[in-house]
């Protein structure tokens, strides 16, 4: 059975089917994402996490365009001060994204600029159509990224890539990004949501606790130096004795063999 979550903002929804929650932005025609709508992205994060029908999720921009960067005409009448007010509140609903204890992908057709890519790096991978184009072109406004772009883009694709980028403001194509690792897979045109959800549809019915906890290794893990992440690593992997599905699967394991496990999600 879908259903459809409604936020504060007309342009963002939340659609849920089959476990897989869908987190569409629709403003026409290049998806600006104003502050009405980083603040319904927050909120819709907000709402996937805590549904427990929801095993996956996909943050979506239509078959036209996934998002073109911040609403520009909005940004040109803030100030200093605005944004040392505004810029926190960014990242945070941004972050919020990042932080779904859920797998995540976006699903890339057209553009994916400024802080349209920022809000795809959110995601733990992006599916991206053949004829896609992303990057960072804050540069050739006279700022620079502000929504994690140089942080999160570092971090996938090396110092150096994320520099060029960044410096140049250029836009890549699917191939190249996908040759950089800022793209997981490429999808033929107008395919990329039905490649996002095919990917993300094998954790659906996974041990969700197992699920999050590694995500939260990896994630917290990457932020921290070697010895740090190794103890958050432990702690998740103690955690999920404590889980229903560790005890499904391990007898399934000994009984039947490696992948016969059905897990709970408990």
């Amino acid at each position: 059975m879908s259903r459809t979550v409604s936020t504060a903002s007309e342009f963002v929804r939340v659609e849920i089917d089959s476990s897989i929650a869908t987190i569409r932005i629709d403003r026409p025609k290049m998806n600006p994402l104003s502050i009405e709508i980083q603040d319904a992205i927050g909120e819709a994060a907000s709402i996937v996490s805590a549904d427990d029908e929801v095993a996956a999720v996909v943050v979506y921009g239509g078959e036209k365009v996934f998002a073109a960067g911040a609403d520009i005409k909005e940004m040109q009448g803030m100030s200093y001060t605005d944004m040392v007010q505004r810029a926190p509140l960014i990242q945070a609903c941004f972050t919020a994204v990042a932080r779904i204890p859920k797998p995540t992908v976006a699903a890339i057709e057209g553009y994916a600029l400024g802080a349209g890519c920022e809000l795809a790096m959110c995601c733990d991978f992006r599916v991206v159509a053949e004829d896609a184009r992303l990057g960072q072109p804050e540069i050739l406004l006279g700022v620079i990224p502000g929504a994690g772009g140089t942080q999160r883009l570092a971090r996938l694709v090396g110092a150096s890539r994320a520099k060029d980028l960044v410096f140049t403001g250029r836009m890549i194509d699917a191939q190249e990004a996908l040759a950089i690792g800022l793209a997981d897979e490429v999808a033929p045109a107008g395919g990329a949501y039905a490649a996002a959800v095919a990917r993300v549809e094998r954790y659906v019915h996974g041990p969700a606790f197992a699920l999050r906890a590694a995500k939260e290794a990896i994630d917290r893990g990457l932020d921290n130096d070697l010895e740090t992440g190794l103890a958050i690593e432990a702690m998740q992997f103690a955690g999920v004795f404590a889980t229903k599905d560790r005890e499904i699967g391990m007898t399934s394991f000994v009984k039947d063999g490696p992948g016969k496990a059905s897990f709970e999600g408990r």
